[in-house]
């Protein structure tokens, strides 16, 4: 069974940092691109990171830009997103998600619904 954990989310106070991973099991994620996501209560589904299956190719939104780096350590099977200078605004349920494609090795979409499998999300609150 293909699955994905978030872990790392936490309470955080403004200008703090917490480092979110992603797990993998039931597949390895060497031939996958991943994203991250987060949605604020309220508010649509954000595109922050995405890095590709070799970790030659991250995008980051403007809003993270800067402040938010991906990483990725295929023999753990598992895919960073470290948060600093964390922002109030930066409160939401955050996702990890994996999609396999022909150009995945190399190309990484900041497209929500380009991801085929999706973890259940580990909630950040920013606050003091």
């Amino acid at each position: 069974q293909l699955r994905l954990e978030e872990s790392g989310g936490g309470l955080a106070q403004p200008g703090g940092s917490l480092r979110l991973s992603c797990a993998a099991s039931g597949f390895t994620l060497d031939y996958y691109a991943i994203g991250w996501f987060r949605q604020a209560p309220g508010k649509e589904r954000e595109g922050l990171s995405c890095v590709s299956a070799s970790g030659g190719s991250r995008k980051y939104a403007e809003s993270v830009k800067g402040r938010f780096t991906i990483s990725r350590d295929n023999a753990k099977n598992t895919v960073y997103l470290q948060m600093n200078s964390l922002r109030p605004e930066d409160t939401a349920v955050y996702y990890c998600a994996a999609v396999t494609r022909e150009y995945s090795y190399d190309y990484a979409s900041g497209l929500d619904f380009q991801y085929d499998y999706w973890g259940q999300g580990t909630r950040v609150t920013v606050s003091s």
